[in-house]
């Protein structure tokens, strides 16, 4: 159960908009390749703007699965684009996409006692 009602309050949703933001501005401090440059931007954009989603729509727990799936995504993005021997880029990735699945996952009971609170009123 939430601890505030309304939006904008679920810290999980906060902590993936900080991770997002940080993934996207990470090319600026770590050597990266074009593929790295471009798996950290667009990933750490999709994180962040799928953050704002969930923050404005407490209820939606698809919003939460997607936190989920990105993070996934960001994780292998590393083999998949062929800069795991980047260090910087590759270990950004790699912490990125656990903290974000874990957060995702970690705010899916909250979504869901938020769309059943949603339900509810009718």
């Amino acid at each position: 159960m939430s601890l505030m009602t309304g939006t904008w309050h679920r810290w999980q949703d906060w902590a993936a908009l900080v991770i997002g933001v940080l993934t996207a501005l990470s090319p600026i401090v770590v050597t990266t390749d074009t593929a790295a440059l471009w798996s950290l931007i667009v990933f750490g954009v999709l994180i962040a703007v799928a953050a704002l989603w969930s923050l404005a729509q407490p209820g939606s727990v698809a919003s939460e699965y997607v936190h989920a799936v990105l993070g996934v995504l960001l994780f292998i993005s590393p083999w998949v684009f062929a800069y795991a021997d980047m260090a910087g880029a590759a270990w950004t990735s790699w912490i990125a996409g656990v903290l974000t699945v874990a957060v995702g996952l970690a705010a899916l009971p909250a979504a869901n006692a938020d769309h059943r609170g949603l339900a509810g009123q009718h």
